[in-house]
């Protein structure tokens, strides 16, 4: 008979389980992080299972907290109270990352980048571990607020050598999809050997073995139902009692209230304050429990039927325990303990908590607490809370007694819920908003509502209509929300490009600018529509000057939330149109720094995959492949759909098409019957890039042409004429490149910047000959050296390396292809730097490859560290450039100074350049 892993009864038959949670102990000892997720049913040992862990992880520092389902949906609640113990620390952070978990934790006013809110969180673990390991128990994480969750899966996922583990226990349901990334322990029942085991360490006597079997086969190998069943049915219920009907998680709740059932009333008073007091004060909670005629000797029945346990905090039997108690009180009961904790929680210190436990102990309308709690959704806005504001929306809306004011209430909720990504709750709101007292302002207000929520669920162009519709509605009602509304209008006709079905972008962009022409005070979005509609009605060259001038509109620190969140993307997209590099890069840092501050999941996705491209053409592949992965983690928290765009240019950039063309498989199908033409384009043109790095002219020729088909879709048509003209010469399609060509050059030339021309005369001198030819490749490296747009740099130097080889000049093909190979290597551009090793090899001399011989054997990521090293960075700057702690950093650069055999951060620089990688 199997027996017990510990001292924890609980833990018969889990050897797997506990020698998964050892080793992460083991890790830590040895300087390294960890974390996992564990997920089971209530019951299944996931606490008792964390107490193993503590148990093992004896001389370490053991924190602990618990998610509270009342309090889900406060911002950074749950991380608050994680990050309550160390915030001694907090000294000893930068100002930025202090400023920001201050902001988060309502400590001070402002916005908070919720990024920045990470980085803070992690600096603040790594600091917490300097002097022992730092072993964090998060029970119940179900119930933590999506912030924190947020927070803490962006922490997990860059721990590294803070000797950190974080272990969440969770149940399985919906919010599985917030820990995507993060390893994974699925609990399951136990074996039936280690059941009986568990059931006769639980007996005091005797058993019949009927009904042995019988709580055995109840029981599932669930072990708290093995320890509790013996002790909650009678012998005679256990032996012919009919077999109980519903769930087990049912059962096992309604044993917990049999328990309860014989506590004195003041005793079942003290266990309600302490379930809905989440942050287990003691000294609160006597507070608190005196209000409601529970005093301090009140809890002792329950601490000793085993239900509670009151030391320096407060810890239930069983997150089970907490749930039933809370859950089976009555109305009145629950509010008068949250009236209670209203009263004891300081207004100053935790107004949204407090504010919160108002809104929990309202019996009714109350305008008063409503208006409180809409004052708390614009402080929550303010610090990146949109869930929290949605929440408090929600329940003032409850609360309002007004129906105007309700229903006013209900759709900002429902706006807020929209960019906070969460879409089914913002669809089930909206259902009850519409058939309220409304305005035809309003009514066209939910209609405008619904199309952005299914444009945000999966791009689809269903929406398009939609909002259209909604915008010439709206024209004669408020011009100024019909012209937002057309903003979005083209968006969305934007995606579906060739796809569109009714009105496309031109059409959209002439209907916004005939509304606009009633507006007297022109604003920034008015400037981009109206661009837009002549760069649609009067061409590129007309539209040119205007758009640049919109757009650097955008370039400024007094965008609203308003703003950024509907123009940002336009606005950017419209940049990269235009060959404005510096704007782009600098519009999508905006873009991402205003969503991450926001809180707005929904938004994210987009914002990051318009970054990755910026990132691409700069030539900082690990920055693109570190947003990439940000990219799934918050995929896996939004209700939105996007396709994997950004993972399949950096595939195509890197030249791995085992990557690449699986993805563009998966993808093209999802695109076509969304009717996202947009997808179609750019999957193409990734295809290109990757077919032309890889000499398969052929293929990257029928792509190009695809990707270049449909010049209405802003931004990757132009880069298509541009891969296409590149595949055309080779392919020996003379006659495509130059149609390709001439169309560029119009573009190129009103355009004007230094990428737009390098690029123009990059392409032109693949059909140019003789001193033409090398007139115009001298002069797109010129012009491309002035841009950060390094990989557009690299390849004008190896097709000019490549022609310069073709003319039989072997000594000055060599000097550019081997600048093409190095730099293409140390970018990560596979492909080409093999396309240029090939070029090399002809010219007789053999390329040096990135080997330990090249690099010393540094990976992307230490490389990367030791250029923002030499660039005059220190730890603390390199590791909030990266997302990383400074003691990450601290390591990367130990293994950097090993590689490179120097001992000082003065020598790296010339080590670098010694390896050609600088």
């Amino acid at each position: 008979m199997p027996e017990p892993n510990s001292a924890w009864p609980g833990l018969y038959g889990r050897h797997h389980e506990c020698e998964t949670l050892d080793g992460l102990v083991r890790t830590a000892r040895s300087g390294r992080s960890a974390a996992l997720v564990v997920h089971g049913e209530p019951g299944i040992g996931k606490t008792a299972l964390l107490e193993h862990l503590a148990e093992t992880a004896a001389g370490s520092r053991i924190l602990r907290v618990s998610g509270v389902e009342s309090e889900m949906e406060l911002a950074f609640a749950s991380l608050h109270q994680l990050c309550e113990p160390l915030l001694d620390d907090v000294r000893r952070l930068p100002s930025p990352q202090a400023d920001a978990l201050g902001t988060a934790f309502g400590l001070r006013t402002g916005p908070s980048d919720r990024f920045l809110v990470g980085l803070a969180t992690l600096s603040l673990l790594s600091e917490g571990a300097r002097t022992q390991p730092l072993v964090y128990l998060i029970d119940d994480a179900q119930w933590l607020d999506h912030a924190s969750v947020q927070t803490l899966v962006f922490v997990a996922r860059r721990l590294a050598v803070e000797s950190v583990v974080l272990v969440f226990a969770t149940r399985p349901g919906k919010h599985d999809r917030l820990w995507t990334g993060l390893p994974e322990l699925t609990v399951r029942g136990l074996a039936d050997d280690a059941a009986e085991a568990l059931l006769e360490s639980a007996l005091t006597g005797p058993l019949d073995d009927r009904v042995r079997r019988r709580i055995l086969a109840e029981a599932h190998g669930n072990p708290l139902a093995l320890l509790q069943l013996p002790h909650w049915l009678t012998a005679t219920e256990l032996t012919f009692g009919p077999h109980p009907a519903g769930p087990l998680v049912s059962r096992m709740e309604k044993g917990f209230r049999h328990q309860l059932e014989p506590l004195p009333e003041d005793s079942r008073r003290s266990l309600l304050t302490a379930a809905a007091e989440p942050l287990g004060d003691v000294a609160l909670l006597w507070r608190a429990a005196a209000l409601v005629g529970a005093g301090p000797e009140a809890a002792g029945p329950a601490e000793r039927a085993g239900l509670i346990e009151l030391r320096d905090t407060v810890r239930f039997r069983h997150p089970l325990v907490r749930s039933v108690v809370y859950r089976f009180a009555s109305a009145a009961e629950r509010r008068a303990v949250h009236r209670a904790l209203a009263s004891v929680t300081d207004a100053e210190v935790d107004p949204d908590r407090r504010a919160w436990h108002m809104a929990h102990a309202a019996t009714g309308p109350d305008e008063t607490i409503a208006a409180e709690l809409e004052d708390r959704a614009d402080r929550a806005l303010e610090h990146g809370g949109l869930a929290a504001a949605a929440a408090f929306l929600e329940y003032a809306a409850m609360l309002t007694p007004g129906a105007e004011d309700r229903a006013r209430r209900q759709l900002a909720a429902v706006q807020a819920m929209l960019r906070a990504g969460s879409l089914e709750a913002a669809l089930s709101l909206l259902a009850v908003a519409e058939h309220g007292p409304l305005d035809d302002l309003q009514r066209v207000h939910v209609d405008v509502l619904r199309a952005q929520i299914g444009f945000a669920a999966n791009r689809a162009n269903e929406a398009l209509p939609m909002l259209v519709k909604a915008a010439r509605q709206l024209e004669p009602l408020d011009a100024r929300q019909a012209l937002d509304c057309y903003v979005d209008a083209l968006t969305a006709a934007l995606f579906a490009g060739r796809l569109v079905s009714g009105s496309g972008p031109s059409e959209v962009a002439e209907s916004a600018r005939r509304a606009a022409s009633s507006i007297t005070e022109v604003s920034r979005g008015d400037l981009l529509l109206r661009g837009v509609a002549v760069l649609y009605a009067d061409g590129y060259a007309a539209g040119a000057p205007l758009l640049r001038f919109a757009t650097r509109a955008f370039d400024s620190d007094d965008l609203s939330l308003e703003e950024g969140m509907r123009f940002m993307w336009l606005a950017a997209v419209t940049a990269s149109d235009l060959w404005d590099e510096q704007t782009w890069r600098r519009l999508t840092d905006r873009h991402l720094r205003i969503v991450r501050e926001a809180g707005a999941l929904s938004a994210l996705p987009l914002a990051l995959t318009t970054r990755v491209f910026v990132e691409l053409f700069a030539g900082d592949l690990a920055t693109a492949a570190r947003m990439v992965d940000e990219i799934d983690v918050v995929a896996g928290a939004a209700e939105s759909r996007l396709s994997p765009y950004a993972a399949i240019g950096l595939a195509a950039f890197r030249g791995h098409e085992d990557v690449a063309l699986p993805l563009i498989a998966a993808a093209l199908p999802e695109v076509s019957a969304r009717g996202e033409g947009i997808g179609i384009s750019l999957t193409n043109w990734a295809r290109a890039i990757l077919f032309n790095g890889l000499g398969r002219y052929g293929d990257a020729l029928v792509a190009a042409r695809e990707a270049a088909a449909y010049p209405t879709e802003i931004g990757v048509s132009n880069w298509g004429l541009v891969e296409l003209v590149e595949a055309a010469v080779r392919a020996g399609e003379r006659n495509t490149a130059v149609a390709a060509y001439e169309k560029l050059a119009e573009l190129t030339q009103a355009s004007g910047t230094a990428w737009a021309l390098g690029v123009s005369a990059r392409s032109e001198a693949q059909l140019r000959e003789g001193g033409a030819a090398e007139e115009l490749y001298r002069e797109a490296i010129e012009q491309l050296q002035q841009t950060a747009v390094r990989t557009e740099l690299t390849r004008a130097k190896l097709l000019y390396g490549e022609w310069l080889r073709r003319e039989g000049r072997r000594v000055e093909a060599r000097d550019q292809l081997r600048a093409a190979h190095d730099a293409a290597n140390a970018m990560g551009l596979d492909a080409f730097a093999e396309r240029a090793r090939r070029e090399l090899a002809s010219t007789g001399e053999t390329a040096r490859k990135r080997t330990v011989d090249a690099t010393q054997g540094l990976t992307a990521q230490e490389l990367h560290i030791a250029r923002l090293a030499t660039d005059g960075l220190t730890n603390p700057e390199i590791g909030a450039e990266l997302f990383i702690s400074p003691r990450t950093v601290e390591w990367h650069m130990r293994k950097v100074f090993a590689k490179l055999g120097v001992t000082q951060r003065r020598h790296l620089r010339e080590a670098l350049r010694s390896t050609q990688v600088l």
